[in-house]
């Protein structure tokens, strides 16, 4: 279950656990068994490293990534690891000795990462040295993203930034507040054309300009509705996708849509929730739901192509297009890949007796994933290019 946080008005979030809150012994909860399948498609393992010690024991917005060559991945103690994606071979090593939450994200000699006591860090690719340092509002859960000269940074507390890139001042800042009871995550910024698109945990979605931080529209994609504060969960916590003109944007409770860059207009609407985000594969979305059914829709308009519902209940990561197949993790550490045309199972392999700390990342045709304990792992499609 994802960890939920109580978030007074002006306090740090409390955490609880959300097993605690339905009972660790819910027979219905119990994960569905995995099912015996013909594998249609081989899976071969290329390596296999330790990048740190991973999430620790709090949840948080660190993931790999690929830039400058390399795939970048960190842990909460604040090493930070470079890994040649050919082979496994850690290229750099940083030690940062600090308490990281977020990222890292990767431009051109430049990391940007983000820390549990709201610092956002400026750090040399190269060397590991810290550049700059620049204290926010709260926890940064959420990869920092620059553009245009601008960094835009989100706090848990609601707070959205807007930074110089070569100075770190702050520009602006947009306060939302935020909902008694949320997810424990925020969804990352997107920015486009001079706007920054931000996913609340309210269910709504903002448009900021990128240079001034000024509100441009609101649009509502999750409805908070129901008795309890835990009903009106209504979090946007995973990416958001735009394509051509178009947003693409789901909610924790029940509900995505496709949302016009421009003004904000609902283009479509869908009776589907998710907390962990969208994929995109040309015309094509996917995602998983909040009882972990794989779905992949026409982003034109939303209607249903196919629907998996064999991995309920696993705790499955946002689904990623590998090659001509749906790659998709659960809590058991197993990978499994659905054919892109049916939904059928291809193939499945165990990367880990661990959860995945976050979705597989898949570059040049090689999916990667990263457990919580630090462990990652590259897999190519057999005979894949």
């Amino acid at each position: 279950m994802r960890r939920l946080a109580l978030a007074a008005a002006l306090a740090m979030p409390l955490l609880l656990s959300g097993c605690g809150l339905f009972g660790e012994k819910d027979e219905a909860r119990k994960p569905m068994e995995l099912a015996d399948f013909d594998a249609a498609v081989g899976v071969d393992r290329l390596w296999r490293t330790s990048v740190g010690k991973g999430l620790g024991k709090s949840s948080s917005g660190l993931r790999p990534t690929f830039g400058e060559g390399l795939i970048w991945a960190a842990d909460h103690r604040g090493r930070v690891f470079g890994v040649d994606p050919q082979d496994g071979d850690t290229v750099r090593r940083f030690d940062l000795d600090m308490s990281l939450s977020a990222g890292p994200s990767i431009y051109d000699d430049r990391m940007l990462l983000g820390t549990l006591d709201g610092q956002l860090l400026f750090v040399d690719t190269a060397s590991g040295s810290i550049l700059r340092r620049v204290q926010l509002s709260s926890e940064i859960l959420a990869a920092p993203l620059l553009s245009d000269g601008m960094i835009v940074v989100r706090c848990i507390d609601g707070r959205v930034f807007g930074l110089d890139a070569d100075t770190g001042r702050r520009q602006w800042v947009y306060d939302r507040s935020v909902p008694l009871l949320t997810l424990r995550g925020n969804s990352p910024p997107v920015i486009r054309g001079g706007q920054v698109f931000i996913g609340h945990d309210d269910g709504s979605v903002t448009a900021l300009g990128l240079e001034d931080g000024n509100l441009l529209w609101e649009q509502r994609v999750g409805t908070p509705e129901g008795r309890t504060q835990l009903d009106r969960l209504a979090d946007i916590d995973g990416p958001m996708i735009i394509v051509g003109l178009d947003l693409y944007s789901a909610s924790q409770r029940g509900r995505m849509a496709s949302v016009a860059l421009d003004s904000g207009r609902l283009l479509w609407v869908k009776e589907v929730g998710s907390d962990s985000g969208l994929s995109v594969s040309r015309t094509r979305l996917v995602l998983s739901d909040t009882g972990d059914r794989v779905w992949l829709l026409d982003r034109r308009s939303g209607s249903t192509e196919w629907t998996n519902e064999q991995l309920l209940r696993r705790g499955v990561t946002r689904p990623v297009l590998h090659g001509n197949y749906v790659a998709v993790a659960d809590q058991e550490g197993y990978i499994h890949w659905l054919d892109e045309d049916t939904g059928n199972f291809v193939a499945r392999e165990r990367a880990s007796k661990e959860p995945p700390m976050a979705a597989p990342l898949v570059v040049d045709g090689t999916l990667y994933l990263l457990d919580i304990d630090g462990r990652l792992t590259a897999w190519r499609l057999s005979g894949a290019s």
